[in-house]
């Protein structure tokens, strides 16, 4: 079967190779895979920005979608023909977060989807929301789960101001998700473009993310907004806190600028009694909750790019730009 692995220390290492098909064993599923999807997270492994210790050779991408070819002895849960989506942490089936579930990760440490077929566990996985095609539903394991999990924890009311930074995956997904829940959404992006187009898809407000947005925030919130979707870490949060009322919230979620370190955000944190509250993706039994809830609304993941399978190498590079609006998808057939 076709597939690719990272053999090196950067995005020139992604490889195409031939690797034997793998058969399932008791509890799995043989997937062939319609279609994965490309996160942050892909590329800083590829990178070794993040995990750098992860060996190589490595199978990379977490998200993927197809269908189910074959069964192993024992699996009650899948029958060949389902449409089915990855897991991204298998291990966390439900309740909290425990440090030992890092290691059931697809895309690192385990190896990931771009390839035609894998073998995973039967509860590796969730049903295909019914109206989404694969390319869709492989934008779902990461970047959904993640915004869909922030907006659980932190529960906005009607009426509440949700403040989301820039138009990748997951602050698109918490768009959506976020106006579900009756919330005011405003945003940022450094691109008047963009800007257009995130009203256009509900945002009410949207700040220029090249200025000083955080005391813009405050003063045309009033006192400050509900709660930030924070994805460039300690490079922007500082902005998240100068943005929040006192007693707001910010989920932090991503390190596009690097990690949060030293103590310049305890003063304002302690001075507004801000919650800040550190997430990733979430459990599957949230998962299935998710799907539903897209399922019923109906809604659509936006896309920015769709590539071809033998494409992957391009994809990385449109990542590496830093400018998708949306999620970007490979297609494997």
């Amino acid at each position: 079967m076709r597939a690719f692995h990272l053999t090196g220390d950067d995005l020139a290492s992604l490889r195409p190779f031939d690797a034997e098909r793998p058969q399932p064993g008791p509890g799995q599923v043989l997937l062939r895979l319609g279609a994965t999807s490309l996160n942050y997270r892909d590329l800083a492994i590829a990178r070794r920005d993040y995990l750098p210790n992860l060996p190589r050779p490595l199978i990379p991408l977490s998200d993927g979608a197809g269908e189910v070819v074959a069964v192993g002895a024992g699996v009650s849960a899948w029958r060949v023909g389902d449409r089915v989506t990855s897991h991204y942490t298998p291990a966390w089936q439900a309740g909290r977060f425990h440090a030992e579930y890092v290691d059931s990760r697809l895309g690192g440490p385990c190896d990931g989807l771009l390839r035609e077929y894998a073998v995973l566990d039967q509860t590796a996985l969730v049903a295909t929301p019914a109206h989404l095609s694969d390319a869709e539903a492989a934008t779902l394991p990461i970047a959904a789960l993640t915004a869909w999990n922030v907006l659980e924890t932190f529960a906005p009311r009607p009426g509440d101001i949700v403040l989301l930074q820039g138009s990748g995956g997951v602050s698109l997904f918490a768009l959506q998700f976020a106006r579900l829940r009756g919330a005011e959404v405003w945003m940022t992006t450094g691109s008047p473009e963009k800007a257009e187009r995130l009203r256009e898809l509900g945002a009410s407000q949207v700040f220029d993310g090249r200025a000083d947005w955080g005391a813009q925030v405050q003063r045309a919130s009033g006192g400050g907004v509900d709660l930030v979707l924070e994805v460039g870490g300690s490079r922007s949060l500082h902005q998240s806190l100068q943005a929040i009322r006192p007693q707001g919230g910010i989920g932090l979620i991503g390190f596009l600028g690097g990690f949060p370190g030293g103590a310049d955000f305890v003063v304002p944190m302690l001075a507004k009694h801000a919650r800040l509250q550190a997430l990733s993706v979430g459990h599957r039994e949230s998962f299935l909750a998710m799907n539903r809830a897209i399922a019923q609304h109906r809604l659509h993941p936006l896309i920015d790019s769709r590539f071809a399978f033998d494409q992957a190498p391009q994809a990385y590079a449109r990542m590496a730009e830093g400018r998708p609006f949306g999620k970007l998808v490979i297609e494997h057939r």
